[in-house]
């Protein structure tokens, strides 16, 4: 049976890399997986996650999380889990410390990965995706549409904000070929879904619930997948999941069951006393009644049981990655780390809440309508002023929409590459960029 292997899956390859890159020869001082932490953060597709919604979209009312805000927290989490599992790899693998490789590595990478989780997606949260992918369901021109391949099409129809976060990272810009150009540890870690869009063959592994590369990054994913060893010969699940991403998956896990609850109880979603309740709950085998009683406020309180709930959620996921570590390796560990927690009954409990109380609240609900309409009008525009101008057609009202969108929005070399350009410039805005672009496209600015 085939396994993965440590030695091949911290790989430090970057795109282009003539020479290979040895752990222990790099410099400590700029060690390549930190690198990639620090590419990330200060690339643009990043920093427009400011203003963009986790939850909340537009929310006026007290601080509620961005994705930004979200990604850090994911990242911090996804360290310290990184660092625990890394400190207990390395003391069953020892040959690994003689190549160089330190507790810090794991938690590089899995920070890294997971600061960029959310890089792709796009505007107003996750109806963003059902928006953009609904739009080629619907409003698209037949004789375009006709021209695609059978996977160019899946790629439009299920658009996945994973799968265009991928290409973000290793989309090449002038001067930049291959993007950010991070480790191949890192773009493993990072790719939750490694598989293309189609052929769809559903299967109870969680790594096939969606699809992670578009088919115009499918030469990249290969190469990362081989250097990797991802690579599989089963049909049905052509590549393995890299090990990594099921800490990546965790961090993003604990922070969403602990952070969109606590948002809900800030907003006023969620009862405060209901809240304590099934927080101590998750908490009661840790938790100092003496230190929680002398607590007089509800926010202190909030914060002391976040903290314990967060810490005692980490610690369970690295132990179930080291009881599962051998399964994993053999790409047979077929769900989430959180699915296998301890504290699932728990879990499922505040999950179950924050859906009725946060997700399906009416304010939640009207926004995401109103998101849903502005994501497929600026899409409509920007995909016919790029076809046209592919086709030497453009209108003087195509020359004002790309005057309008700037240079993020790129023509495209082919039908489905116009199309995925325009689809990932819609990607890229912010809900505010995206609510007065709207706006320009509808004729609703002020003119004076």
């Amino acid at each position: 049976m085939y396994r993965m292997n440590w030695e091949q899956l911290l790989s430090l390859k970057r795109f282009g890399d003539k020479k290979p890159r040895l752990r222990n020869q790099q410099d400590e001082l700029r060690l390549g997986f930190e690198v990639d932490y620090d590419r990330v953060i200060f690339s643009k597709p990043f920093r427009t996650l400011q203003d963009k919604t986790q939850v909340i979209p537009l929310s006026q009312s007290g601080f509620v999380h961005t994705r930004l805000t979200h990604s850090l927290e994911v990242s911090v989490v996804g360290r310290s889990l990184g660092r625990m599992t890394g400190k207990a790899i390395l003391e069953k693998h020892p040959h690994l410390v003689e190549l160089g490789y330190k507790q810090q590595d794991f938690g590089a990478i899995v920070a890294a990965a997971a600061l960029a989780h959310d890089i792709g997606n796009p505007p107003f949260g996750h109806s963003g995706e059902k928006a953009i992918g609904s739009y080629f369901n619907t409003r698209v021109d037949k004789m375009v549409w006709d021209t695609l391949s059978r996977k160019q099409k899946q790629d439009l129809l299920l658009y996945e904000g994973n799968a265009n976060g991928y290409h973000l990272l290793n989309q090449n810009s002038p001067g930049t070929p291959g993007g950010l150009r991070l480790s191949y540890a890192t773009l493993g870690a990072f790719i939750k879904y490694p598989k293309e869009s189609l052929p769809h063959r559903p299967t109870k592994h969680i790594s096939q619930k969606k699809y992670g590369v578009f088919q115009a990054d499918v030469d990249h994913f290969n190469d990362v997948v081989n250097e990797l060893g991802l690579k599989t010969e089963n049909k049905q699940e052509p590549y393995h999941r890299h090990p990594l991403t099921y800490l990546v998956e965790a961090a993003d896990d604990i922070c969403y069951t602990i952070i969109d609850f606590e948002d809900g109880i800030n907003l006023g979603y969620i009862s405060e006393d209901h809240a304590l309740e099934q927080l101590i709950k998750l908490v009661k085998d840790s938790i100092k009644i003496e230190t929680y009683t002398q607590l007089t406020g509800t926010q202190e309180r909030l914060t002391y049981l976040r903290s314990l709930a967060i810490n005692s959620l980490i610690n369970d996921a690295v132990r179930i990655f080291m009881e599962n570590e051998s399964t994993i390796l053999a790409g047979n560990f077929t769900c989430s780390l959180m699915d296998k927690s301890a504290y699932k009954p728990q879990i499922d409990d505040i999950l179950k809440i924050t859906i009725e109380r946060v997700y399906q609240h009416p304010e939640v609900i009207e926004k995401e309508l109103a998101g849903y309409k502005m994501i497929q009008d600026i899409l409509h525009a920007t995909i016919i002023a790029q076809l046209n101008k592919y086709k030497g057609n453009e209108t003087h009202y195509d020359q004002l929409i790309y005057k309008a969108c700037g240079t993020d929005l790129r023509l495209g070399t082919t039908e489905y590459e116009c199309m995925l350009n325009a689809c990932g410039f819609v990607a890229s805005l912010t809900d505010s960029k995206a609510m007065n672009l709207f706006h320009i496209i509808n004729g609703q600015t002020k003119i004076t």
